[in-house]
């Protein structure tokens, strides 16, 4: 009886110390906010399962997009390197896409057919998405592969870019492949963010070629494991849509209505990043320390990521830095020297980390009445 006590005992000790050792919340939901005239949709369209070289089952990624509560998902499998063919054999390149569909069928998430065409460099990898059959891009030529895609009225966004494996100088290099295609209209826009990398020169070239910015995660594992573990957010693609729905959505990037986002790094068109950014923080309270000319004013991010600002103002901060962050989800008080009292201001701040082209950070104003 007491070896058996012992060993229960010794089993609640161990039990409790893996808990600790491998307690983490799970993925929270992703917040931005709606810009004037325009619906924030918030989309991974570079995912991976089991049907290419993911480790997880296309259920997986429903139920992750699901509890952080994105708009759009793609699982866009590699055509051309399968991994897993040996063990998964599925000779209908649609199948991950049918799955996703069935799982997502009583939710109102979006499933956006879609596949990579897989090429080496100079062609590199490319997402076609809104497919309607991913068998027709299984193509000798890579050419073929972009015009079967473009028959489909797919929209194509070049991947990683800038990815070493291809570009060891971690510049992306747009080839004669990539002109013609843009010139063809077979190739519509940019990872400017992919995984944990920003990349400026890929920014450059979405503005040179006006191609359509994006952000994904090109997840293979787990999202906990790669970003929330990490204390991240996925990078996505917030996608200004007139609604929610596909065909909404695929009007929206084809016309370059998108901000890449990753964390408290914001990269768009000035255009669509300052009304983001704007709509992001709430004006909740502007009024005087009493006996003062210190305007106190007290702003709320509603947003997922932390913003970074920094003071574009003729005035100064009292017991504050120039240089400050408000947290997502989380509030910070300004305390500014206006020499008089004032009836309002405007409040004008440089965002750190959003960038509207390399090295070009958005500058924000926010007209603010005093109680």
């Amino acid at each position: 009886m007491k070896k058996l006590l012992l060993l229960s005992l010794s089993l609640f000790v161990f039990s409790a110390l893996q808990g600790q050792s491998h307690s983490h919340g799970g993925a929270q939901p992703i917040t931005y906010p709606d810009i004037p005239g325009y619906k924030t949709l918030k989309a991974d369209l570079h995912i991976h399962s089991v049907f290419s070289d993911g480790n997880v089952w296309p259920t997986i990624r429903v139920q992750e997009a699901l509890r952080e509560d994105l708009d759009a998902i793609s699982l866009t499998e590699h055509l051309e390197y399968q991994p897993h063919l040996d063990d998964i054999p599925h000779p209908d390149r649609n199948r991950a896409y049918n799955l996703a569909m069935e799982e997502a069928k009583e939710h109102e998430l979006i499933i956006v057919h879609g596949s990579e065409i897989t090429r080496s460099a100079p062609e590199g990898h490319s997402n076609a998405v809104f497919i309607t059959d991913a068998n027709l891009l299984l193509n000798d030529k890579a050419e073929d592969a972009f015009a079967a895609a473009k028959a489909q009225n797919a929209f194509v966004f070049w991947n990683h870019p800038a990815w070493y494996a291809q570009s060891p100088e971690g510049n992306p290099i747009l080839s004669d492949f990539q002109k013609e295609r843009i010139k063809n209209g077979e190739l519509h826009g940019i990872e400017v963010i992919n995984s944990v990398d920003y990349a400026e020169e890929s920014l450059a070239l979405a503005l040179e070629q006006n191609l359509t910015i994006m952000g994904t995660s090109d997840v293979h594992g787990l999202i906990d494991w790669d970003y929330t573990e990490k204390g991240k957010h996925r990078p996505i693609t917030l996608v200004f849509a007139k609604d929610k729905s596909t065909a909404s959505l695929q009007e929206a990037l084809f016309a370059g209505r998108t901000v890449a986002a990753y964390n408290s790094i914001l990269v768009g068109r000035a255009e669509y990043l300052k009304p983001l950014i704007k709509s992001s923080i709430i004006v909740e309270k502007a009024t005087y320390i009493p006996k003062t000319t210190i305007l106190k004013i007290e702003l709320k991010n509603v947003s997922s990521g932390n913003l970074l600002f920094e003071n574009q103002m003729p005035y100064t901060f009292y017991s504050n830095s120039p240089v400050f962050e408000i947290p997502a989800g989380g509030s910070y008080t300004l305390n500014v020297k206006t020499l008089e009292i004032k009836d309002g201001i405007e409040l004008k701040l440089k965002a750190l980390k959003a960038y509207s082209a390399p090295k070009e950070q958005a500058v924000i104003s926010w007209d603010i009445a005093v109680e």
